[in-house]
C-alpha cells in the first residue's frame, strides 16, 4: 500500500480563521438558552399565554434543528462561506426584530427567523473548519474546540442574559448579537476561504421541505396533547408529521446524494450516539428553564444573582468529564457512558425533593450531580460518533449529530415544559380557583396579577403559585431522570464495544473509497476502551 504524503500543517492564518468561526457558533448556541432569565420580564411586558411562552422559548430550536441538514447540504453545493455570510445577515436582522417585538406573535416570528440564520451558520462553521485543517491531529483539536465552544455557549446564555437584565430591558439579550455579526461580516471575506463539495449534485428542495414539514406538526401536536389532553387536531398533526418523516427517510434511501446518510445512522456507534445525545439534550435543556425560573421567581434572586448561581453546577462538569475520560481508557465506553447517565439520573431524582423553602445549596448540589454525569457521558458519545464517521463524511455526520442535539433540546422544552405547565395549572386550579386565567397558566402571570392585589391576597396568590411551580419542577425533574435511565440503557445495550466496530467501519470505508485494502493490521490494536480518532 502506498503511503500518502503528510498533510500540510495549518499556520497562524488558519488558527486565526478558526477564532473567527467560533464567533457565530458561540452566539448561535447562546440563543438556545439566553431567554431563560428573560422570561419574567417578557411575560410582564408582552403578556404571552402559556402556549405562546413555550413557543417563544422553543421556536428557535425547532427551526434550527429542522434546517441544519438542509443548510449544510446547501453549503456543500453553493459554497459554505456564502451560506455563512447569508446566515450572518439573517441572524443580525432577526436579532433586531426580536429586540423590537411588541407582541408575542412578533417575538415568535423573530425567533423563527433567528433559527433560519443559526441553521445557516452552524454547519457552515464546521464545514469550513474541515477545509482549513488538513492535518488529522490539528483537525481533531479544531473540532474539539468547536464542540467546546458550542457547549459553552449554551451554558453562557443564561449568564449573559442575567447580566444584561440587571442593567437593561429584555431586548438587550438580542441586541448583543449585532456587534458580533458585524465583526463576522468584516473578517469572514478576509480570513475564510470559500469551500464546496467537488461532487456536482442538485440541491434537493423536496427533501428540505419534507424534513421541516415532518418536524413541526409532531412537536406542536405533542405540546398540545401534553397540555390539553387528547384532541383530534393535534393527534392528526402528529400522524401527518410521522407520515412525512417516513416519506423523507424513503426518499433519502433512493437518492445518490442524500441529505442524511442512512447507512451511517445504522451503525451502532453513530446511531446510538445520536440517540443518547438527543435524550441528554432533551433532559438538560428541558429542565434548565425550570431551574432559572425557580431561582429567580421562587427564591427571589435577581437576574444577575440567578445567572451567577447557575455557574455553580459547572463544578460537577469539571470533576466528572476528566474522570469519565480516564475510565474510558480502562473500561468499555458503553459502560462508562451508562454510568454517567445514571449519575445524571440520580441528580435529577434529588431535585424531585426540593420545595419552596429548600436551601439554595440543595438545588445547586443536585444540579451539579446531574450536569456532571450528563456532560461526561455526552463528551464520550460525541467522540464515539465522530470516530465512527469516515473522514469524507464527517461534515454531514456532524450535521446530523447537531440536528439530533437541537431536536432533543426542543423536544425537552416541549415535553418537560408541557408537563410542568399541566402540573402548575392543575395545582393552581385547586389552590386558587378564583384566580384570573393568567395566574393559573404561568408563574409569571401569577406574579403580574399579584402586583395588582392587596397585601394579603398578594401573599396568598404568590405562595400558591410558588408551590404549584415547584411541584411542576419536581415532575419535570422526574421526567428528565427517566430520560437519563433510558440513555443509560441505550449506552449499555447499543454502544458496548461499539467504539472498536465504528472505528474499523470508518477506516474500511475510507480505504475502499481510495482503492486501498482495509487497515486490518491496526484493528487488532484498538480495544473498546481506547479513544477513537476524531474525524
Amino acid at each position: 500500500m502506498t503511503s500518502s504524503p503528510p498533510a500540510a500543517l495549518a499556520g497562524r492564518r488558519e488558527w486565526t480563521a478558526l477564532g473567527v468561526l467560533m464567533l457565530p457558533l458561540l452566539f448561535v448556541s447562546m440563543d438556545v438558552s439566553i431567554l431563560f432569565y428573560a422570561l419574567p420580564a417578557i411575560g410582564a411586558d408582552l403578556e404571552p399565554g402559556s402556549t405562546q411562552q413555550l413557543w417563544i422559548l422553543d421556536m428557535y430550536g425547532f427551526v434550527l434543528a429542522g434546517l441544519l441538514i438542509t443548510m449544510g447540504a446547501l453549503g456543500d453545493r453553493i459554497g459554505r462561506r456564502k451560506v455563512l455570510t447569508a446566515g450572518t445577515v439573517v441572524f443580525a436582522a432577526a436579532s433586531l426584530a426580536a429586540a423590537l417585538a411588541r407582541s408575542p406573535e412578533a417575538l415568535i416570528a423573530a425567533r423563527a427567523l433567528l433559527g433560519v440564520g443559526g441553521a445557516c451558520l452552524m454547519p457552515s462553521t464546521l464545514g469550513l473548519v474541515r477545509n482549513l485543517f488538513h492535518d488529522r491531529g490539528q483537525r481533531s483539536r479544531a473540532v474539539a474546540l468547536w464542540t467546546t465552544v458550542m457547549a459553552t455557549g449554551i451554558s453562557l446564555g443564561p449568564v449573559v442574559s442575567g447580566i444584561l437584565l440587571e442593567h437593561f430591558w429584555w431586548g438587550a439579550v438580542f441586541l448583543i448579537n449585532l456587534p458580533a455579526m458585524a465583526l463576522l461580516l468584516v473578517l469572514a471575506p478576509v480570513l475564510l476561504p470559500e469551500s464546496r463539495s467537488p461532487v456536482k449534485a442538485r440541491f434537493d428542495v423536496l427533501s428540505a421541505v419534507l424534513s421541516l414539514a415532518a418536524l413541526l406538526p409532531v412537536i406542536h401536536g405533542i405540546k398540545e396533547l401534553a397540555k390539553h389532553g387528547y384532541r383530534p387536531l393535534p393527534a392528526l398533526g402528529i400522524a401527518v408529521g410521522l407520515v412525512l418523516g417516513l416519506v423523507f427517510v424513503h426518499r433519502q434511501s433512493r437518492l445518490a446524494h442524500p441529505m442524511v446518510d442512512l447507512a451511517l445512522l445504522r451503525r451502532r456507534a453513530y446511531g446510538g450516539s445520536v440517540l443518547v445525545n438527543l435524550l441528554a439534550m432533551g433532559a438538560t435543556i428541558g429542565f434548565a428553564a425550570f431551574f432559572s425560573q425557580y431561582v429567580q421567581s421562587v427564591l427571589g434572586k435577581s437576574p444577575f444573582e440567578a445567572a451567577m448561581w447557575s455557574l455553580v453546577p459547572s463544578v460537577g462538569v469539571i470533576v466528572a468529564a476528566p474522570a469519565a475520560g480516564a475510565l474510558a481508557k480502562r473500561l468499555d465506553r458503553g459502560y462508562v457512558m451508562g454510568g454517567g447517565f445514571l449519575v445524571s439520573a440520580a441528580g435529577f431524582l434529588w431535585l424531585t425533593g426540593i420545595r419552596t423553602g429548600s436551601p439554595l445549596w440543595v438545588t445547586l448540589a443536585g444540579s451539579a450531580v446531574y450536569a456532571g454525569g450528563l456532560v461526561a457521558a455526552m463528551t464520550l458519545a460525541n467522540e464515539l460518533a465522530l470516530g465512527a464517521a469516515p473522514p469524507e463524511r464527517a461534515g454531514s455526520a456532524a450535521g446530523v449529530l447537531e440536528s439530533g442535539q437541537e431536536l432533543g433540546g426542543a423536544l425537552g422544552m416541549a415535553l418537560l415544559g408541557s408537563l410542568g405547565a399541566v402540573v402548575y395549572g392543575r395545582d393552581m386550579t385547586d389552590a386558587a380557583p378564583g384566580a384570573p386565567d393568567a395566574a393559573r397558566e404561568t408563574l409569571g402571570g401569577a406574579v403580574a396579577v399579584a402586583g395588582e392585589l392587596p397585601s394579603r391576597g398578594q401573599d396568598a396568590l404568590l405562595c400558591a403559585a410558588s408551590k404549584a411551580f415547584t411541584h411542576g419542577l419536581n415532575m419535570a425533574a422526574a421526567g428528565a431522570a427517566a430520560a437519563m435511565v433510558l440513555a443509560a440503557l441505550v449506552s449499555v445495550v447499543l454502544l458496548r464495544r461499539a467504539g472498536e466496530e465504528g472505528q474499523t467501519d470508518a477506516e474500511d470505508s475510507t480505504a475502499a473509497r481510495r482503492g486501498e485494502p482495509a487497515p486490518v493490521g491496526e484493528t487488532a490494536e484498538r480495544g473498546a476502551g481506547h479513544r477513537p480518532a476524531s474525524a
